[in-house]
């Protein structure tokens, strides 16, 4: 009998244990889905940079910075849906952190003047005029959600999302007369027509057009009736009203399509169905912290934390994806393809190219491998590999790719379309004859140029072609042809034809040869000679040939001191360029074209004055203001972030074609980087000082400051030793 007794005993203390074990296990991995996204503050960029002192002038009356242009919504990593408040229609990002009215929550976004589509907004007993004032006190969010409320509506937001889908959850004080508002004739980008129709009891879909976008939302409450004013037309909108009694919280999920109503619905159905919202949230919580966890730092402040993960985040949020879960897209030419890879919206790639999208590459090769066979879509359907806005560096972030080992794609017939770029006229690379047959690109004698004149911006292509050129070489020479290896590395040389020996800049040429007379090196311009810089922040662009760049410099003393100059010759304050702010001296951290040149004194032997300059900008460039939430440029779709991420850990792809590494310190004492094949890279700093005296790669010393991307793939540690 005792026996029994003391048996039963046990297994009560041994369920008790287990039930222990269970509970604690839950609560360690609820913990542990936010090690890393509680560090990340997605306000950050969404606050207007205003100091003069940073800016480099006084911003004229009525004017805002370009600078962060983020959005503090919800959004999965490189999603279709970016699901975000709404305060100005027609600025960079749609949300302004000074701003006190939301207009409503969008569910497209990446920060450059578009996009911002299907606006809705729960009301209650509106007035003529739609929109809520709100507060920052009760407001919060984080990666995969986002919170407020809505002071005169008495309406409390959340929301979180999915691949495809939104989820909205609307707290109503006053339970009638609830309303939400489609506020169709709105977005960032034109919208050319909208619809909206009721579907049964308790869904709507519809159609935006301009960006073309369908959508199916479905309510948890029954809809009383669905108003519409002017419908199609940019001043219209829909107006829905919801049955009175209930007093649950209103949920409206709505899935989004680039093909269709009906797949907009399938779109809702697999990613959010009948789960709940807190569900959605956590795995949208969950697939943050697989993201961020790929990077593991000790040390350094907590601001330093603060801004390495929110960087970290900001870098993965575009491209975005554009294929249904049927596989369904419109491609190119907006026919409705079905592929077996994920569809996606191509890069920003002048910008991006330089290092977010190495970064992409490094932890989500998959996404960096779909986006590669995306863009050789579009280029089987139209002739040439797509572009972004300057320059042709698809070139370089598929080679990059591909030298790194994303190679399971068609490379050959990718290779002959970014050959069809370099060498045809009316495709990715304007006056491509001219830089053939001339070696440059030529721009005319304007007797005064202002910053906005418009011409051919032919030293900045010159100078990008040739660097494309030697993208396009590196594939060229890996596939083993020869002739057009070359070809392509000759032309690679064509950055000197625009250097000026007597000035020692880049500087523009007329068509004969000559150089333009009316030059002003410190006149930025928009596309006049330079695209978006001046001829300081350009001419120290040649990452693929820095040795013979210092050569035509005349060698390491002079080109120090003209670097020198660059970050110590004051700003004139009269001239402003609303894209070209943040100086240090002539250099521009707040816009991409120079980004590469804080490394260049590496290049002669200098490191501790690149070092210097990165520390700067680096501790001081980067959250800023009062509130932490000043960037210092506009994020450029994650560029501007991607640059904080590397340099913080001590490693820069200085030229994002080669698959190797420039050295700087990092700002923390170790790094863990989880690769994305199970690899672990272990990067240390066991010293205070930031002046590097020796690196050591798996405890052998390396010659020079570069290390190579073989350490990704196979692994191993780094340690940067300092003084």
């Amino acid at each position: 009998m005792k026996y029994k007794i003391k048996m039963k005993s046990k297994i009560k203390i041994i369920s008790y244990l287990i039930a222990f074990i269970l509970l604690s296990s839950h609560a360690l991995t609820k913990a542990q889905q936010v090690k890393y996204t509680r560090y990340v503050n997605t306000f950050i960029g969404t606050a207007p940079l205003n100091d003069p002192k940073i800016l480099g002038y006084e911003l004229p009356k009525g004017w805002r910075s370009w600078a962060g242009l983020t959005f503090p919504g919800s959004s999965l990593p490189n999603a279709m849906v970016q699901l975000s408040p709404m305060t100005a229609y027609g600025s960079g990002a749609g949300y302004q952190y000074e701003d006190s009215v939301i207009l409503g929550f969008t569910h497209t976004n990446k920060g450059h003047w578009n996009l911002c589509n299907i606006p809705i907004l729960p009301m209650s007993n509106p007035g003529s005029k739609f929109g809520s004032k709100f507060s920052h006190q009760r407001e919060s969010s984080a990666p995969g959600f986002y919170q407020v409320y809505l002071d005169d509506y008495n309406v409390k937001v959340s929301l979180t999302s999915t691949l495809r889908a939104g989820y909205h959850k609307y707290e109503y004080k006053n339970n009638s007369n609830r309303q939400i508002l489609f506020d169709l004739g709105k977005a960032n980008s034109r919208v050319s027509t909208w619809n909206i129709e009721q579907v049964g009891d308790s869904a709507l879909k519809g159609f935006q057009g301009g960006e073309n976008i369908y959508f199916y939302a479905e309510l948890n409450t029954k809809i009383n009736k669905l108003n519409k004013t002017e419908e199609g037309k940019r001043t219209g909108f829909a107006i829905v009203h919801l049955a009175n009694g209930g007093t649950a919280p209103v949920e409206l999920k709505i899935g989004l399509s680039f093909v269709s109503a009906e797949n907009a619905k399938q779109n809702l159905e697999k990613e959010i169905g009948n789960k709940t919202f807190d569900v959605i949230r956590a795995e949208a919580t969950q697939k943050w912290e697989n993201i961020l966890s790929s990077i593991q730092v000790e040390g350094g402040t907590g601001k330093q934390k603060q801004m390495f993960y929110s960087c970290l985040y900001r870098s993965f949020l575009w491209p975005a994806l554009r294929s249904d879960v049927n596989g369904e897209f419109r491609d190119v030419k907006k026919n409705i393809v079905k592929a077996d890879f994920n569809y996606y919206t191509e890069p920003s790639l002048w910008d991006t190219y330089r290092n977010k999208d190495v970064l992409l590459g490094l932890i989500s090769p998959q996404v960096t491998l779909d986006v590669i066979k995306s863009m050789k879509d579009v280029g089987d359907k139209t002739g040439f590999i797509p572009t972004f806005f300057h320059g042709d560096h698809g070139a370089s972030s598929i080679a990059g790719a591909y030298l790194r080992g994303i190679d399971k794609f068609d490379i050959k017939g990718t290779y002959q379309l970014l050959l069809r770029n370099a060498n045809v006229e009316g495709g990715s690379r304007p006056f491509i004859t001219e830089y053939i047959q001339k070696g440059y690109i030529s721009d005319p004698d304007i007797e005064h140029p202002e910053v906005e004149t418009k011409a051919k911006a032919g030293v900045s292509k010159t100078l990008e072609y040739s660097y494309d050129d030697y993208s396009v070489a590196q594939i060229a020479k890996k596939l083993g042809d020869t002739a057009n290896y070359r070809i392509l590395m000759a032309r690679s040389k064509n950055y000197k034809n625009v250097f000026d020996p007597s000035t020692r800049f880049m500087r523009g040429r007329l068509e004969n040869g000559d150089w333009i007379k009316n030059f002003n090196p410190e006149q930025p311009y928009y596309e006049y000679m330079y695209r978006e810089a001046n001829a300081w922040q350009v001419s120290f662009f040649a990452p693929h040939d820095m040795p013979g760049l210092i050569s035509l410099y005349g060698g390491p003393k002079k080109f120090e001191a003209k670097l020198d100059s660059l970050f110590t010759l004051p700003w004139n304050p009269n001239y402003i360029a609303r894209n070209v702010e943040t100086m240090i001296g002539q250099y521009c951290q707040g816009n991409q074209p120079d980004h590469e040149a804080p490394f260049a004194y590496t290049f002669i032997g200098k490191p501790e004055k690149s070092q210097k300059v990165i520390d700067y900008i680096l501790n001081n460039l980067y959250g800023i203001g009062e509130e932490g939430l000043e960037l210092s440029g506009m994020d450029d779709a994650g560029e501007m972030s991607s640059w904080y991420v590397f340099s913080s850990l001590g490693l820069y792809p200085f030229s994002a074609t080669d698959p190797k590494y420039i050295v700087t310190a990092p700002l923390f004492d170790e790094v863990k980087w989880k690769t994305s094949n199970g690899k672990l890279l272990t990067i240390t700093k066991p010293g205070k000082g930031r002046g590097i005296t020796s690196i050591k790669v798996n405890g052998k010393k390396v010659k020079g400051y570069f290390v190579s991307h073989d350490l990704f793939k196979q692994g191993g540690k780094i340690a940067i030793i300092t003084k």
